[in-house]
Parts: C-alpha cells; structure tokens; sequence
C-alpha cells in the first residue's frame, strides 16, 4: 500500500493505493475525514496496471504536492474507556470490535489506522496512529456517536505535553 498526502493551510488530501490478488489496483482519494473516491486501475493490452499507477505517482508528487508522511510523523491517538480493575471478557471484546471500527473509519477517510490497544488498571485504550490529530478526532467522535462506544472517557494525543 502506497498513501501520499498533501496537507497545507488551505486544503488537506490524501492519495491511496493498494494491489489486489487479480493484478489490479485500488485507487482511494479525497479530503482528509471523508470517504472520498476509489477507482480500480486494471491492465491493458498496452499498459500493465502498476505502469499507470507510477504515472500517477509521479504527477502527484512532481507537480501537485503530494508526498508521504513519515510514521514518525503521525500522531498517536488514544480512544480510552473507564473499566473496572482489569476489565472482563465483554470488556475486550468490546476492544476488539473498536479496533476493527477504527481501523475502518481511519483507513477509508485517509487518516491512519488502529494499531491495537491495552486493558487493565481501570481504563481500556485503543491506540490509533493518524497524519491529523485534529481531523481525527473529529471524524472519531462523529463516527463513534449513537454507537456502542460512545461512551469513552476521552481522545487524546498521548505525546501531546
């Protein structure tokens, strides 16, 4: 998988694309925290489909701006929730379906992915490694609202001072 971005004060886009068993390609864009668009790119007679990324590739990186964030780079954001002692089973089960959730909602609006989480000591957290901390939480909250997780204690940047 291949993302780029392109975030600047006046408009923040992400760039996606993955291959598929069959030799096609994903391509997912849009604003940063919304669904955007997807294409399939599939070969030619004249042009294999990893021939017509590379251009694309290109042209976003030489003349449009867009480039990789560095995972150094991105923000950790920290979905937590109030449990009691080291939480129960429903508890991590619980956790478990967050973590597919987010891994989901960041992923299809350009802004990260889940990368798991911990329970015990009377709070629960799903860790989430997202290119905006802003964006996503905002996206977060929208997306977990009338759910089964609305009920976290806070969001936040666990390397924020």
């Amino acid at each position: 998988m291949l993302k780029l971005y392109k975030l600047s004060e006046q408009s923040k886009e992400y760039w996606e694309t993955w291959g598929n068993d069959d030799g096609s390609h994903i391509v997912h864009w849009g604003q940063l925290g919304t669904r955007g668009q997807s294409k399939t790119v599939k070969a030619t007679l004249l042009q294999k489909a990893e021939s017509a990324i590379q251009k694309e590739v290109t042209r976003l990186t030489s003349r449009e701006g867009f480039s990789v964030v560095p995972p150094e780079s991105h923000f950790t954001l920290l979905i937590e929730y109030a449990i009691e002692g080291m939480g129960t089973k429903a508890d991590l089960d619980k956790r478990h379906r967050l973590e597919a959730r987010m891994n989901e909602t960041l992923g299809w609006t350009g802004l990260g992915a889940c990368d798991g989480g911990s329970i015990g000591s009377g709070t629960m957290e799903v860790c989430n490694f997202v290119v905006d901390f802003a964006v996503a939480k905002q996206t977060i909250e929208k997306d977990l609202a009338g759910t089964e997780f609305e009920n976290y204690t806070r969001i936040f940047d666990e390397n924020a001072g």
